[in-house]
């Protein structure tokens, strides 16, 4: 089964958490996580600026750089009730992502996403699928910042683990 593979550390400087989908016949190391992922729809999810703002908050670190935990980063993330319609959109969304990655095949993904040098193609599918993934979150700014993301987030996240009498 393809795989999502999720590297257990990024740099702090990354605009975007640099995941990777996988053929089963790839093997995943031990500096990273695997999970599950047949149609793209996570590796849409943690390529959004919605899951790096969580991550940078949630997630712990190594020296200065994002320190992924599947059980304190991925299990809390709060994911509202996605529709199929925007499932699938995120999933195209992604795949999006996927294509400007390949126009710049040779690079590596520490080169692609540097920075100060991430193309303009790459910087588009990301903007793109920040939209897709924004609106299925549910209401946020029209341009929403990082903090008006973590706001919405712990907005769903009290609501999903709030005691209700």
């Amino acid at each position: 089964m393809p795989y999502l593979c999720i590297p257990r550390h990024v740099s702090e400087n990354r605009l975007f958490f640099t995941a990777q989908r996988y053929s089963a016949d790839v093997i995943c190391g031990d500096a990273n996580f695997a999970a599950p992922e047949e149609d793209g729809f996570l590796f849409g999810l943690i390529s959004s600026s919605m899951f790096i703002a969580w991550q940078r908050t949630i997630g712990g670190r190594l020296k200065s750089d994002l320190r992924f935990s599947n059980t304190v980063v991925w299990n809390n993330f709060p994911l509202p009730e996605i529709s199929a319609a925007e499932r699938e959109a995120i999933i195209q969304a992604g795949e999006g992502v996927l294509a400007a990655r390949n126009l710049q095949s040779e690079e590596s993904l520490a080169d692609l996403y540097n920075p100060l040098a991430m193309s303009p193609e790459l910087l588009k599918a990301h903007a793109n699928l920040d939209h897709v993934v924004d609106a299925a979150f549910g209401p946020t700014a029209k341009n929403p910042t990082e903090t008006d993301r973590l706001q919405h987030l712990f907005g769903l996240y009290h609501s999903a683990t709030a005691c209700n009498p």
